[in-house]
């Protein structure tokens, strides 16, 4: 990352620096703030950050992990995000006291703190600014953390300064987050890491994870033998043998090892993960694996009065409850369209059994409400219902008024990857500083963005939160895993400045997001290169010398990005490709925008490769370059292919271009000009139904050139990457 002085920010938000009165920090939350009106603090200017003895190994007790991070855990992150992000290399120490020119992390009285509901909250902190350094005053060490968040962005906004001044903040809402689908897509260890990175910058503190579901299982047109093949995942393994059979794909899969890498990575930056199982509904992985539990007029709900469906979800999730770290778990209970009186009864055995077993509590989506009728046996009103959409329940009435808690996802911030006809894919962000019935901005407690009588009071100790849904319904093949990030790169600022109860302008929106973006630590999800021009590398091999071990191929890019090979040079000026020797980068992936071209001749290909999988030109961390023998991406465990194949015993300039959310390549031969860009594409089903074409957006893959396995042997001439497209 760059270093304070080249920090590129828009004069706009050098304002910042706010005089005296102005009342916040322009970030993301703002942040309420009274500047002395006698400066500013330059972060060039810290040595240390230390932590409060009296408290170095506290932790909040009150929020939903049950692995919180101590003060002095917070605080060695935060000196790595200073180092990572602003290129500031400061000390931890923990002392008493504070030291000159130290950022000092202590906790006071979680009193001064209160949330929209006038409750003490661990979340807030006060942020102090003097000429001698800043301290930072947690309710707890997670409100600490956020505090650091505060520092971090306004050293970014404002060339490393922050004004003289203080202020006191808090959470509106305890409950600020994401749902992501899991289930129906998987996505890696490392990928849900860095989306917690992401959230945490802007306060989110609660990842959802949706671990188990199917493709919709339309029952009008399939027979049982198709949907007990359709689509249909769970995402935890566990070598348990009353479980076998579940889950069949363990290369999809977390297990306890990764999972608990999950947790704690997230933890680690104040995000809790929510584990949801789903059932009775979108159950179809489960009766795939015992179809006796299935409904016969559609397999993927339970039948609840079959004697076995309870004890088995009691089963699994007595294998699982175990693994999570968290307070509340979530069972699902989404569209199950039998009976609601079992429907009532199997939430409530559950809700019953997690508690007596982990001493959890329980969510499940708004699906039946309370019926009053005398004798109904409701669902137990300490289950913490998440609305969805007002056709399945009005929150308000039937539930809050009923002393229910309700967490807000509402579907009018939906998000369903790549194709739907009636959700966008990416947040409706007008939605989020206009979403209030008089035209105001969007908070948690408002439920009906239209008909201010479906809303609670702002301060209803009822709606704990917001939590925003991405769902995959239409499976694995229509995204590649980056583009549920790119769904929600701009959504996940803009309610998370709401969420925590902020007040940024949609008119300030725009350029204080895409300021801070390049700078969020603990990730890259944009793939980025940092580049002194539009060129990245350019590697042609001419001076690459004949050799037999690890050669430098230097750049001839001014970023001197070298890399290495174990291949030999031609008299011709080329690096002959063979199965034992192979080209390396210092990159993994190259995200949007971006040009990747290769002049190269293939001499053979491996028939036996090129069926099995393909033969690989060119792999990265996120995708491949192969033939099969057609011109194919392969990302995120699927193959996007064009129409064309590659000529043997010809030398050949091959470009894959990244274009925004398309992918494309163009080849030229000596025999022929320069063909038409090709469009890589996405065939996505539509339950059944019918298909829909849509774009890809496939990350550029530059690790490694040839090697063992890879297929082919033959001769490259150049090999670059450019940021234009």
């Amino acid at each position: 990352m760059l270093g304070f002085r080249s920090l590129v920010v828009s004069l706009a938000l050098l304002a910042t620096n706010i005089p005296a009165g102005l009342g916040r920090l322009t970030g993301i939350p703002t942040v309420p703030f009274s500047a002395s009106g006698q400066g500013s603090y330059s972060l060039a200017n810290i040595k240390y950050i230390v932590v409060d003895s009296q408290h170095a190994d506290a932790v909040d007790t009150n929020g939903e992990t049950l692995i919180p991070p101590t003060l002095l855990e917070f605080a060695t992150t935060f000196a790595g995000d200073l180092k990572s992000s602003l290129s500031q290399k400061v000390e931890v120490a923990v002392k008493n006291e504070a030291l000159p020119q130290s950022i000092f992390l202590t906790i006071g009285d979680a009193a001064d703190y209160l949330d929209a509901a006038g409750r003490e909250t661990s979340e807030g902190y006060t942020l102090s600014v003097t000429s001698s350094g800043i301290v930072v005053t947690g309710a707890s060490p997670l409100g600490a953390w956020w505090g650091t968040r505060s520092i971090l962005q306004q050293a970014i906004l404002s060339d490393g300064s922050i004004p003289l001044g203080k202020g006191v903040d808090s959470p509106g809402w305890g409950t600020r987050g994401m749902m992501l689908d899991a289930g129906r897509h998987y996505y890696p260890p490392e990928f849900l890491v860095e989306m917690c990175s992401y959230m945490s910058f802007f306060k989110q503190n609660t990842f959802h994870v949706h671990l188990s579901d199917n493709l919709y299982n339309n029952v009008d047109i399939y027979s049982t033998e198709r949907s007990l093949e359709l689509y249909a995942r769970f995402r935890l393994w566990s070598d348990n043998s009353e479980l076998s059979g579940l889950n069949k794909y363990k290369n999809e899969s977390y297990t306890q090892d990764q999972f608990e890498y999950i947790q704690s990575s997230c933890a680690a930056r104040g995000v809790t993960i929510i584990p949801e199982i789903e059932a009775p509904g979108h159950a179809l992985v489960i009766v795939q694996w015992k179809p006796e539990l299935g409904l016969s007029d559609d397999l993927s709900l339970l039948n609840i009065s079959h004697p076995d469906t309870i004890p088995t979800m009691k089963t699994i999730w007595g294998t699982f409850l175990p693994w999570f770290h968290t307070k509340s778990v979530h069972i699902g209970a989404d569209e199950y369209t039998a009976g609601a009186t079992d429907y009532n009864y199997f939430v409530n055995e559950m809700a019953d059994y997690i508690a007596e077993t982990s001493g959890k509590s329980m969510r499940i989506w708004g699906t039946f409400p309370p019926n009053h009728t005398e004798g109904y046996n409701n669902i137990y009103t300490n289950v913490t219902i998440q609305h969805w959409e007002f056709f399945e329940d009005n929150p308000l009435f039937d539930y809050i008024e009923n002393n229910y808690t309700v967490i807000n996802s509402d579907d009018a911030y939906y998000v369903v990857n790549k194709w739907s006809g009636s959700y966008p894919q990416i947040v409706n962000l007008t939605r989020t500083f206009h979403g209030s019935p008089s035209g105001g901005p969007w908070y948690p407690y408002i439920f009906d963005m239209t008909n201010s009588t479906n809303n609670p009071p702002r301060s209803t100790p009822l709606v704990p939160g917001e939590i925003a849904a991405l769902w995959n319904d239409y499976g694995a093949n229509a995204t590649v895993y980056s583009e549920a990030y790119y769904a929600w790169r701009d959504g996940i600022p803009a309610l998370g400045d709401k969420q925590w109860g902020g007040d940024l302008k949609e008119s300030e929106f725009y350029s204080v997001s895409s300021s801070l973006r390049p700078y969020i630590p603990g990730q890259n999800l944009d793939r980025s290169i940092p580049s002194n021009t539009s060129t990245i590398f350019n590697y042609t091999f001419s001076s690459t010398s004949s050799h037999t071990s690890n050669t430098e191929c230097p750049d001839s890019s001014s970023n001197d990005h070298s890399a290495t090979t174990t291949c030999k040079s031609t008299q011709s000026s080329t690096l002959k490709i063979t199965d034992s020797c192979s080209i390396i980068t210092s990159f993994s992936s190259k995200g949007r925008n971006y040009t990747l071209s290769l002049s190269f001749k293939i001499n053979t290909l491996d028939n036996n490769t090129v069926s099995d999988g393909g033969a690989t030109l060119i792999s990265g961390s996120d995708s491949s370059l192969v033939l099969t023998p057609n011109i194919t991406l392969f990302a995120s465990g699927n193959y996007y292919s064009l129409n064309s194949t590659l000529p043997v015993g010809q030398w050949i300039d091959l470009d894959v271009i990244g274009r925004g959310n398309k992918t494309f390549a163009k080849v030229s031969t000596a025999n022929n000009a320069t063909a038409a860009e090709q469009e890589f594409i996405a065939k996505v089903g539509i339950n059944g139904e019918y298909f829909v074409w849509a774009p890809i957006a496939v990350e550029a893959p530059l690790k490694q050139i040839g090697g063992n396995g890879t297929g082919w042997t033959g001769e490259v001439k150049s090999f670059s990457l450019s940021s234009e497209a």
